[in-house]
């Protein structure tokens, strides 16, 4: 498979490692000589430097051979310019481009990607996707990451392990007995900076981070039995009314009446810009750094705060001042994958990196067959994916004791028609089965053997 990446920033950087990886032949082009310099010294790519949008430069990065033009740059009318030059003289057969501009996706204008107009196969809007996993994330504030699969039937959830923790120090396999009917799976753990695939008679220990599938009526339940349950927020502030704190914001005026939103920006003009858009928000003028307008916002009385700016110290700090100054359950926007490790020491109690949601969602489009979902852990030292069980895999058939998984392999959960099923040794999978599975990043090949399907690329 040959990808054509347009834009050498932080997403398609990213997106480039995780493909290079794999054996596929990337080539990136940017019109910044050290990004495209950055590609060419640390990944296993070509990288030209140029404008994606110009049809010399797609011809120099061979777009007459490549499957698939990935345009992620900075400049939303490149990227689609980008996929319509690939389109219209190249003939590229598959064409995702990165739309950060929320007014391009408004539903009455949503014949402009017809494939007549401006052929894009998939469109990927950042700040959706964040400003979705925060509104999810924000539903269940116990947990530190949460993914969704089939229409969020399951979920699986980060949850951290505390000293308190019910069920430290238990066998995995005893969790059952002690909470009769539990549609839960404890698949992994995040433990000493490893991730680590655990086994039935295996156990938690305090600091580590669960890696739990469960049904979604039962993840109060499971955040209870982890002393995470919290009461969802009435009053929340937002640092930064940017494109994500703008998102959020209105998608919470929408959904609940009985909320109060207050939004802090430092920029003089996107707070002003952002005051007249939002019906509700109150949005503040200044610094989440400054102790007076934190409190000028209500900060003691505040349950959850949100470091939603563009820079990553910036959300930690603010942060960890939030919850010095009011006790809030606190979430940062993270871009660097590094300061998570050590933020956590600094109480800030969840994280979310904007370039790995972006990857992870195009990895999706990525994949081929029948794996419907994929999603990086910690940085791509796992996946977890969503895969389709056919006729012709292995695992069809057989109760799963006879089935050799190998190290670094779970499964996490089984839905069938429609119900939602907790895998043990004698649990048989059928044709048409969607399969939750839990995969290191050494094991993921494994998966594919499995399913005889779709990991592999086009």
């Amino acid at each position: 498979m040959r990808v054509i990446i347009s834009g050498a920033g932080q997403v398609g950087y990213g997106i480039a490692e995780r493909l290079s990886q794999e054996g596929i032949e990337v080539t990136v082009i940017d019109s910044n000589a050290e990004l495209v310099q950055r590609v060419r010294d640390t990944l296993d790519a070509r990288g030209i430097h140029g404008h994606g949008s110009h049809p010399e430069i797609l011809a120099q990065a061979g777009a007459r051979e490549a499957d698939m033009l990935i345009a992620v740059t900075q400049v939303d009318e490149v990227n689609m310019t980008a996929c319509q030059v690939a389109h219209s003289i190249f003939d590229v057969p598959i064409r995702i481009a990165r739309i950060r501009a929320q007014n391009y996706l408004r539903s009455e204008f949503s014949n402009l990607f017809a494939r007549d107009h401006l052929p894009i196969d998939v469109i990927i809007s950042p700040e959706v996707e964040v400003g979705e996993l925060i509104l999810q994330r924000m539903a269940y504030p116990g947990a530190s990451d949460i993914v969704s699969f089939d229409d969020d039937q399951v979920l699986v959830l980060s949850v951290p392990v505390a000293e308190d923790c019910a069920i430290i120090d238990t066998p995995l396999h005893q969790l059952t007995e002690l909470f009769p009917n539990l549609q839960a799976m404890v698949m992994g753990v995040i433990r000493d900076g490893e991730m680590i695939a655990l086994k039935s008679e295996d156990f938690m220990m305090a600091g580590d981070e669960a890696i739990v599938s469960v049904a979604k009526d039962q993840v109060n339940r499971v955040l209870a039995m982890f002393g995470r349950k919290e009461e969802l927020p009435d009053k929340v502030v937002i640092a930064g009314a940017g494109n994500v704190g703008q998102y959020v914001a209105r998608r919470l005026e929408e959904s609940r009446n009985d909320i109060s939103v207050r939004l802090i920006e430092t920029n003089r003009v996107k707070a002003q810009q952002a005051a007249e858009k939002l019906e509700k928000s109150i949005v503040v003028y200044g610094s989440t750094l400054n102790d007076e307008i934190m409190r000028e916002v209500g900060i003691e009385q505040c349950q959850m705060f949100l470091g939603l700016t563009n820079d990553d110290e910036t959300n930690i700090l603010s942060c960890v001042l939030a919850s010095e100054m009011g006790g809030a359950t606190t979430i940062a926007l993270v871009n660097q994958a590094q300061y998570p490790r050590f933020a956590r020491r600094l109480n800030v109690d969840a994280f979310l990196n904007p370039r790995a949601a972006t990857v992870s969602k195009i990895l999706r489009h990525v994949r081929r067959g029948r794996i419907r979902g994929v999603y990086s852990l910690y940085n791509g030292a796992a996946e977890l994916l969503e895969a389709e069980a056919l006729e012709t895999s292995p695992l069809v058939g057989k109760p799963l004791k006879e089935f050799k998984f190998g190290e670094g392999v779970r499964i996490g959960a089984i839905i069938r028609g429609g119900e939602v099923h907790m895998p043990n040794g004698d649990t048989r999978i059928e044709a048409g089965d969607l399969v939750i599975v839990f995969a290191l990043a050494k094991s993921v090949r494994k998966v594919e053997q499995m399913f005889r399907v779709s990991i592999d690329f086009f």
